[in-house]
């Protein structure tokens, strides 16, 4: 089972995974928790608690990076580790994604705090 956090900071969307994406239903919370994020200009998709990465997960991924691309939004991974980033480099996709380093997650953080509208964020948990 996977469980997908989003929190938004004017036009960043933080989406956190939590579990494993090896089903349709976890590629499906995903691709909705993503999607729902429609009106950010960069969506980071924080892996550091993501145990496992299967073909359906794999395929998302691919559909969402295409979304994203689709409608003009960055979609960046961040904090792979283990089994996940085995997996993305096995599969040869690994190099077809924006990977975002911590120095760079901090300074989309700082800048959409400061050029945000809303005093404060939003956040939304998805199972």
């Amino acid at each position: 089972m996977m469980t997908v956090h989003a929190d938004k900071i004017g036009d960043l969307a933080i989406v956190e995974c939590e579990g494993r994406l090896v089903r349709s239903e976890s590629a499906f919370t995903l691709r909705n928790a993503v999607m729902s994020q429609n009106d950010s200009h960069t969506v980071v998709l924080d892996m550091s608690q993501l145990d496992a990465l299967e073909g359906g997960g794999l395929g998302m991924l691919v559909f969402l990076q295409r979304w994203a691309y689709d409608n003009n939004i960055r979609l960046k991974l961040f904090n792979l580790r283990g089994a996940v980033l085995h997996k993305l480099e096995r599969s040869g996709l690994l190099p077809t994604f924006e990977l975002a380093t911590a120095d760079e997650i901090a300074e989309l953080l700082s800048y959409a705090q400061h050029h945000s509208c809303r005093p404060s964020a939003s956040s939304q948990a998805v199972h």
